[in-house]
């Protein structure tokens, strides 16, 4: 298809000459490859693009928030999590208190998720003083981007599945590169040097490709286990509505004397206080309040019992009415297969080692974008070179977006998916 649109686009300048010379043959890992790249290039950056920034989303809604601008604060001088609650709930109270994140890096505020009339919503209180320092509206860059990212703002089963399966493209694109690249592992410490733009470009797209091979199978594996989850893979979540039996028999949940609190935050406070007391290493990230379908407070955190397991699996319920424990769960004794689930997310964004892991995935996020976007631009000066005439981008791109076949109307349509339905998702 690919080589059919570059002949039927060939310029009427080229001469007869040129146009009667036969192209020359390429191998069917060449054509897999400039398939798999160039058909779905526009969703593959998208998707690209979005994941990478995804990253760094919380930083991108602190830096467009000043409500969540405070004065760096030591973890040890914050104040405590019951008195983010109650400061949120003072703050708006005919709204409820859904779930408490504490601040991801010492000058950031704690973010209280409300539930109003409305819809949700965000309060920010200071770490260190416990006022409200203001709020937020319920989109923003991390909202928008996990929800274009991860669904496409579909259904989730329906738009995980379809953006899950851009690792096939992805799949394709690095298996036939080691055939398309002759002697390839020479070429992981040869500095892009070509002496023309194209073959510039080219140097670079392959120099990219070689230095996140490691990261290109990681987003491969940890996409393709996405799908598998939709569709009947997925573990049993580690985080019931209630503890589990198993749970209930954990040292933490031993009987405690039911002395009734005075309020929902001083609770969670005591049940933090003995949780630490039992597990001082453990680090507590989040706190959702108590549903109706479960009336319990769930702790969450991480913990040196485990390590790539998200905060659910670290999660310690809590009675509401007098902070007692009512179960844990040892993310070090969950199956196999939960293990394997919980690590997913961790190894696909990078968050399990801090802003050291983030910046690694970001910088390989961002190679990934440009090896779709340089494939591209590799293909619209490769037209040029064959028909012996100056780069012309806009003729160039004309042929380069027909040579996508019909199927680029389809990665056209959900790539701008997104932006149509967020009005009305988010």
């Amino acid at each position: 298809m690919v080589d059919d649109a570059v002949q039927t686009l060939r310029p009427a300048t080229a001469s007869p000459d040129i146009m009667a010379r036969p192209a020359k043959p390429r191998s069917i890992w060449w054509r897999l490859h400039q398939w798999a790249g160039l058909q779905m290039s526009l969703f593959l950056a998208f998707v690209f693009i979005t994941g990478t920034l995804a990253v760094f989303s919380y930083e991108m809604d602190w830096m467009a928030r000043p409500a969540m601008w405070v004065a760096p604060t030591p973890v040890e001088e914050r104040v405590s999590w019951g008195e983010v609650g109650e400061a949120a709930a003072a703050h708006a109270p005919d709204a409820v208190v859904l779930n408490v994140y504490g601040p991801l890096h010492p000058a950031s505020a704690f973010d209280v998720v409300m539930s109003g009339p409305d819809g949700p919503f965000h309060v920010y209180v200071h770490p260190r003083t416990g006022e409200v320092t203001g709020t937020g509206p319920w989109p923003g860059f991390q909202r928008f981007l996990r929800n274009a990212h991860r669904h496409l703002m579909l259904p989730v089963q329906w738009g995980l599945s379809l953006v899950s399966l851009t690792a096939v493209f992805l799949a394709v694109s690095l298996v036939t590169s080691f055939w398309v690249y002759k002697k390839w592992w020479r070429g992981f410490f040869r500095l892009p040097q070509g002496r023309t733009a194209r073959a510039f470009i080219g140097d670079l797209h392959r120099f990219g490709g070689l230095w996140s091979i490691w990261f290109v199978v990681l987003m491969v594996v940890t996409s393709l286990w996405y799908f598998v989850e939709q569709w009947g893979g997925a573990a049993p979540p580690p985080n019931p509505a209630r503890p589990p039996e198993a749970a209930q028999s954990h040292a933490l949940a031993e009987p405690q004397a039911a002395v009734p609190a005075a309020t929902p935050g001083e609770a969670v406070d005591r049940a933090i206080a003995r949780l630490l007391a039992e597990q001082p290493d453990y680090r507590v990230q989040q706190v959702y309040w108590p549903r109706a379908e479960d009336g319990l407070f769930q702790i969450q955190g991480a913990s040196d019992r485990a390590i790539l397991v998200r905060p659910r699996a670290n999660v310690v319920w809590a009675d509401p009415l007098t902070g007692s424990i009512e179960g844990a769960v040892d993310p070090a004794a969950l199956s196999l297969h939960t293990r394997i689930s919980e690590a997913a997310d961790p190894l696909h964004f990078g968050t399990f080692g801090g802003y050291w892991t983030k910046t690694i995935w970001f910088v390989f996020g961002v190679i990934l974008s440009a090896l779709a976007v340089t494939g591209v631009v590799i293909y619209v000066l490769r037209l040029a070179k064959q028909d012996r005439a100056p780069a012309r981008w806009v003729s160039g791109l004309v042929a380069t977006w027909r040579a996508m076949g019909r199927i680029r109307w389809i990665a056209l349509g959900l790539t701008l998916l997104p932006f149509i339905l967020a009005p009305a998702v988010l």
